[in-house]
């Protein structure tokens, strides 16, 4: 099977240079170096600036700032952190973790928020998907068909949601075509082999001319893993302990054989069980652009198999997760004069079907419609004011069938009008944002129904006492309506092998919060620091009890006062350059620190991470080695278990034979170079789903 996977990943690597070489000899030379001209500067998105400059994550562009300058996650940064999973595909960006449920499936934990309180957005518009209620549940979202992923905080954030604490993840994708290309026929192809799953990913993607103002898309996308490889014992040492003394009172109790079964279980290295995954993506988009504006519609369908690694028991059930998704995307766009600028509509429809493979046989089907829609107004900026404004509607069902009754069927309505607004005096930028959202959640069985009407602000002011200078102040207020499944969930879910009980009688969570930060960019030495601080009335959370139902342990959703407080500080420093090349040391650090009020730590906060990196990049060549440490979580709730610490090496090179315009881009990478074991404090299977063992990617990619 290595061996076929390989094989896999050479032919998709190969097909690659192939298509490259097939191309050059068909285009003139003026056509290979043709390059697109950038797009200007949005007013209202100073972060798409052509004098932004990345800071490990973090774009800075001097006094042209937002309150929050966004993290985000693109170019060659992007091609060789892309996996088919968002959350371990962002891991290593400041301030970001993973929930790590399971190779085949991880969302993005934002200083230590996690589910409903971190969108995850698709171009604006939200996955469509039932990624929020379980960890086990994927998220719906082709990371291949992404050219650029930000994570958004501060005011920015109630542009897509009403809670402003966790932030905003959003994918810009290409499905829909934004402009036309100069050539007839682009086309942009990857291929990667990484060895630590044996696991190929790759695909491609095509924009053609068909007119003069029409552009056409197609796209394709594959990915395939076995067992995870991981660098020591999959079972941490509690979990491992617990499971051979388990195994001492069955052979007491005569019951030899699934004593020997435990004692395997404790004792297995190498690789986890039930972890591998595969999936593909295949969609197409149409668009018509003019100076007018645009209009386009895209069609995705996905599918993503991949397996649930199970607790250590004696007869352990082999779960796995076959899902599936059909998505219809619409974008135009007014270009306008007079008070606004542009008028832009976004509206999608997904069908997603999510069964759970019991043994073979399956189990619990969750099938969800949703439609979501937005228009926004942009505003022409008048002097020192500029603003967007606009209207969000969204509905979603959830119908639960088969052998797990743990969740009704439900539907949820939400309804939200939203405004930002930002003024430029002198050296001081006022920004503020206000969101009003109704929400309604309905128990369809039992007729239940809660609605909540919810107010959200942000207020910020950055000022800029010299050019390379920021600093930032903000306050926060959030109110977030519960979701169906912390409202009505009551029952097993073998898919992550717990018991979980909601409360039909919550009320809002709302939260209070201040950031500030301060931010340098003077060329050569950049540099970031942020720290926040939220207060919650009613924050909602699963706390693990001292219940077991039928060998799942029980966790109980509950609301209490919590506290959470955080630092980010990252920054860069040019060592040494000569003509175009260059080199760089930069580095960077983040920790949460959460509790809640009279109960003691809130449950699945990641530690301390500090990270350091030496870069030396040239045209055609990119060298990287970095190091990331992990601290020893042991801040952690009742029945959870501390994470020891762990330290991870990397190292990459990139490099563009042709040159650094040149369609070719190869990257052989290495992560966990050490084969650290290492337990991300954010999963809810860190006892037994480690992170990754060593990991050598190659990774080709072509551009034409």
């Amino acid at each position: 099977m290595h061996n076929a996977r390989f094989r896999t990943a050479a032919l998709l690597i190969g097909s690659a240079l192939v298509a490259t070489l097939a191309t050059t000899a068909f285009l003139p030379a003026s056509a290979l170096a043709a390059q697109a001209d950038p797009p200007a500067a949005d007013a209202d998105h100073p972060e798409d600036s052509g004098t932004a400059i990345v800071v490990v994550g973090r774009l800075i562009s001097g006094n042209s700032d937002p309150i929050s300058a966004p993290v985000v996650l693109q170019g060659d940064t992007l091609t060789r952190q892309l996996k088919p999973q968002i959350g371990e595909m962002l891991a290593s960006l400041p301030g970001v973790s993973s929930s790590g449920f399971a190779p085949g499936v991880s969302r993005p934990v934002l200083r230590g928020f996690d589910g409903p309180r971190v969108q995850v957005l698709l171009d604006g518009i939200g996955s469509l998907d039932a990624s929020s209620v379980s960890a086990d549940h994927a998220v719906s979202l082709d990371t291949l068909n992404v050219e650029r992923v930000e994570v958004l905080h501060g005011p920015r954030v109630l542009l897509y949601a009403g809670d402003p604490s966790g932030g905003v993840v959003n994918g810009i994708d290409k499905r829909i075509p934004r402009a036309v290309p100069d050539q007839p026929f682009t086309l942009d192809a990857l291929g990667s082999y990484g060895t630590a799953a044996d696991a190929v990913f790759g695909g491609a993607a095509a924009d053609i001319r068909l007119a003069p103002r029409l552009v056409a898309h197609f796209d394709g996308s594959y990915n395939h893993s076995e067992n995870q490889r991981v660098g020591g014992y999959v079972l941490s040492p509690q979990l491992r302990a617990a499971t051979l003394g388990e195994a001492d009172a069955l052979r007491g109790e005569g019951d030899a054989d699934s004593a020997d079964s435990l004692v395997m279980q404790a004792n297995r290295r190498g690789s986890i069980a039930n972890s591998g995954a595969e999936g593909w993506t295949l969609g197409g988009g149409l668009a018509f652009i003019d100076a007018g504006g645009d209009i386009g519609v895209s069609v995705q369908r996905l599918a993503n198999d991949y397996g649930i690694p199970p607790r250590p028991e004696a007869e352990p059930e082999s779960v796995a997760i076959s899902l599936r998704q059909t998505r219809i995307d619409m974008r135009a766009g007014l270009n306008l004069d007079g008070v606004f600028k542009r008028l832009e509509f976004r509206g999608a429809y997904g069908d997603y079907r999510h069964a759970e493979i019991e043994d073979g046989a399956t189990g619990t089907v969750f099938s969800s419609n949703a439609i979501e829609a937005r228009l926004e107004a942009v505003q022409q900026r008048h002097g020192a004011w500029s603003g967007t404004s606009g209207l969000q509607y969204g509905t979603s069902r959830l119908d639960v069938a088969g052998g797990e009754d743990l969740l009704p069927d439900n539907q949820t309505d939400r309804f939200a009008a939203f405004t930002l607004q930002r003024l430029e005096v002198g050296p001081l930028d006022v920004e503020g944002a206000l969101r009003f959202e109704r929400t309604a959640v309905r128990d369809l069985p039992d007729r239940r129904k809660r609605a909540f009407s919810q107010w959200s602000g942000v207020a910020g002011l950055a000022w800029h006492p010299a050019d390379a200078l920021t600093v930032s102040l903000s306050a926060s207020h959030g109110e977030r309506a519960p979701s169906a499944e912390e409202l009505f969930i009551d029952g097993l879910h073998d898919a992550t092998q717990s018991y979980e009980r909601g409360d039909p009688g919550f009320s809002i969570e709302r939260s209070n919060g201040i950031e500030a930060g301060l931010r340098y960019n003077s060329g050569g030495v950049v540099a970031s620091l942020t720290a926040f601080g939220t207060n919650f009335k009613d924050f909602i959370t699963a706390v693990p009890t001292d219940e077991v139902v039928e060998g799942f342990p029980v966790y109980q959703y509950t609301q209490a006062a919590a506290r959470f407080r955080g630092i980010e500080a990252e920054g860069a420093v040019t060592l040494a350059s000569w003509g175009e090349s260059a080199v760089k040391i930069d580095g960077g650090a983040d920790y949460t620190r959460a509790r809640l009020v009279g109960l003691g730590p809130v449950p699945r906060i990641p530690p301390l991470r500090v990270r350091g990196g030496l870069e030396y990049s040239a045209p055609a060549l990119t060298l990287r080695g970095e190091v990331e440490y992990n601290a020893r979580q042991g801040r952690v709730s009742e029945n959870e278990n501390p994470t020891a610490a762990f330290t991870l090496v990397n190292a990459s090179v990139s490099w563009r034979p042709l040159g650094e315009d040149g369609p070719l881009s190869l990257i052989l990478s290495g992560d966990n170079l050490l084969d650290v074991i290492g337990r991300r404090a954010a999963s809810e299977t860190r006892d037994f789903v480690p992170i990754a063992g060593r990991d050598v990617k190659l990774t080709a990619r072509v551009t034409i």
